[in-house]
């Protein structure tokens, strides 16, 4: 069955699509050029006071002076930044709050050095943390990969080759009746197994109002969501949470089995749900929220989000390229 949709993604059409967005890239690229040196993608590491966690950043021109951005904080998604200040090395910017449990705007100061900033920011309790960030690397391909022999992450007996993404709190992961389920809201799942370029192929079901996602590299989430019938949106099932948006939505209803096929190159991704192709060879920007890390040019696991409630995994495949 999975197999069935390579044709899809056949070599020459990977590498046609690497070449066109080469091509987009280099215009970034250009665009970039005439700007600061400040403008560009950002893969941030906050050292919080309960532990680093990874965030994203992108500062743009708009028009002849004004610098204007995007940022990923620790959870959420993308939010605009409508204005950045560089000047003299020092940059400033500051984001509306999303999921943190504060009222006022999140301000970020840092100094850029060569190709890596490091600032200061507060956490919601108000104390000062400090930040790095380094430049988001392209992930171009010179060539499209060679695909290798399909990784059955989900043996249908055990949770053999994961684990919980933290063990401070209780995992409700468990196998039933031949399913990887998730019974209540808990932790997220995480393979032992990292891969780079890679085709996934999952099978899963939800509750009615059910929410979850799966985490390319354990950095990129497609989104898992109960919105059958809904407008497509880039926080809805199918999307490349807060960044990519799908051309339809796919979706069956809650309690039915649903396919997810996702094809991973460099930062070129292809999805489809349900059979339909609803994202195709689109550039994901950056690390959504929720990410292992940032470090964007490591391999990295794929993870099955757990923190909102139940779902259920009957079939979990990776054929990873080479």
């Amino acid at each position: 069955m999975f197999l069935r949709k390579l044709p899809l993604l056949a070599p020459a059409v990977l590498l046609a699509a690497a070449v066109a967005l080469s091509l987009i890239h280099g215009e970034a690229n250009s665009a970039e050029a005439t700007g600061p040196p400040i403008c560009g993608r950002w893969d941030l590491v906050v050292q919080g006071t309960h532990g680093d966690y990874p965030s994203w950043l992108e500062v743009r021109l708009s028009g002849r002076t004004t610098l204007v951005g995007a940022f990923v904080g620790h959870f959420g998604s993308a939010r605009p930044i409508s204005r950045v200040d560089f000047d003299g090395g020092h940059i400033h910017f500051a984001v509306p709050p999303q999921w943190e449990s504060r009222k006022e705007d999140i301000g970020f100061d840092g100094k850029l050095d060569g190709d890596v900033i490091r600032g200061e920011t507060t956490d919601d309790d108000g104390k000062r943390v400090t930040w790095t960030a380094k430049r988001a690397p392209s992930l171009e391909r010179s060539k499209p990969p060679t695909w290798g022999k399909p990784v059955e992450l989900f043996n249908g007996t055990d949770v053999t080759g994961w684990k919980p993404r933290s063990t401070d709190a209780k995992s409700c992961w468990e196998v039933k009746d031949g399913l990887l389920a998730n019974t209540a809201a808990s932790v997220d799942l995480v393979s032992e197994a990292k891969f780079n370029d890679s085709q996934l192929h999952t099978e899963f079901r939800y509750p009615a109002g059910g929410n979850s996602g799966v985490y390319l590299r354990g950095r990129y989430e497609v989104q898992i969501e109960d919105d059958y019938g809904q407008e497509p949106d880039s926080h809805g099932i199918g999307g490349v949470y807060g960044f990519l948006t799908p051309s339809v939505n796919a979706a069956k209803k809650a309690g039915e089995w649903q396919t997810l096929e996702v094809t991973l190159v460099g930062r070129t991704v292809t999805v489809l749900l349900n059979g339909e192709r609803i994202i195709d060879r689109q550039a994901i920007p950056g690390v959504t929220g929720g990410a292992l890390d940032s470090d964007e040019g490591a391999p990295g696991p794929i993870l099955l989000q757990g923190d909102h409630g139940p779902v259920d995994f009957r079939k979990v495949t990776v054929t990873p390229g080479e």
